[in-house]
């Protein structure tokens, strides 16, 4: 028979390894895909990226996502219109998280092109490299805030808008990536599906999603250098040769649409708009505009 001593050093032992066990932080899982807003540059072709790592920030420092299956090398011109590319399945401590990171393997502009492993393509065929900004070598924050649940998943998109992000220097004439990408909880998004009638011929539309209110006159006014037009849209969508157009990852609110047309690449008009339109979560909302 054990001495009661040595079976309550036991009991002990035991509840010491519980309590070990029980303070790892409880898990679940962050489901990661990636889209992207189409550039309005009629000669862009591609956009081609190699993400070497994507990161995510808890208790104030960054920590890799082990199972990121990298490098991994994409077109993101090819990611329009909802079509999304995976990137993980990943098991993160459960709680709320406001950012992402992703490391791109780039070459700082100043540098020498990273041997294509991030560049420019255009319609001609030819290809630039893409060089990021000096002090940019620690990645990409992806901003957006979403909770991930204890043993459950969430379900994110991260929306790298090529439009805002891919830009040219006057100066140097060299093309330079400044990502900006946004997290969207595909649960608290919709989809924006709308059918624009009367196109002139010869031009090229495209519409620009705000938050309700947000837009001013100065969103249409040429750019500086190295900045984009219509700088605070949430997000944009080329218009088809039919009319229709498709804005999605939108989350859930009220939106203005600016339908602005473009020659040969020009800036022409602000065409037309349309306010007050509402998104709702796992939705999609029809709308049309007739010029």
């Amino acid at each position: 028979m054990l001495h009661k001593g040595l079976l309550l050093s036991l009991c002990l032992a035991g509840l010491a390894m519980v309590s070990c066990t029980n303070d790892e932080p409880a898990s679940g899982t962050l489901s990661l895909r990636l889209t992207d807003a189409p550039t309005d540059a009629e000669t862009i072709a591609g956009v081609y990226v190699t993400i070497e790592a994507v990161e995510y920030r808890y208790e104030d420092e960054w920590h890799s996502f082990e199972a990121f299956d990298g490098p991994k090398s994409l077109n993101l011109l090819d990611l329009t219109e909802g079509k999304t590319e995976l990137l993980g399945d990943f098991e993160v401590p459960a709680g709320t998280y406001s950012e992402l990171r992703f490391i791109l393997n780039a070459a700082t502009n100043g540098g020498s092109p990273a041997s294509e492993a991030t560049y420019i393509q255009f319609t001609n065929g030819t290809t630039e490299p893409l060089y990021v900004p000096s002090g940019t070598q620690s990645g990409y924050k992806a901003k957006g805030s979403f909770d991930v649940p204890v043993n459950g998943s969430v379900f994110i998109t991260a929306d790298f808008d090529v439009r805002k992000s891919v830009v040219q220097s006057g100066a140097s004439g060299k093309w330079i990536l400044k990502p900006v990408i946004r997290l969207v909880v595909n649960e608290q998004a919709g989809t924006i599906e709308g059918q624009v009638n009367g196109l002139q011929e010869g031009l090229q539309y495209v519409v620009y999603a705000y938050a309700n209110d947000t837009y001013t006159d100065a969103e249409a006014a040429l750019p500086s250098e190295g900045e984009p037009q219509f700088p605070n849209a949430v997000s944009s969508a080329s218009v088809h040769v039919d009319g229709h157009f498709t804005l999605p990852f939108l989350a859930a609110g009220i939106y203005d649409l600016y339908v602005v047309a473009y020659q040969e690449g020009e800036f022409v008009e602000v065409a037309d708009q349309l306010d007050n339109v509402e998104v709702k979560s796992l939705l999609t909302t029809p709308v049309r505009v007739d010029f």
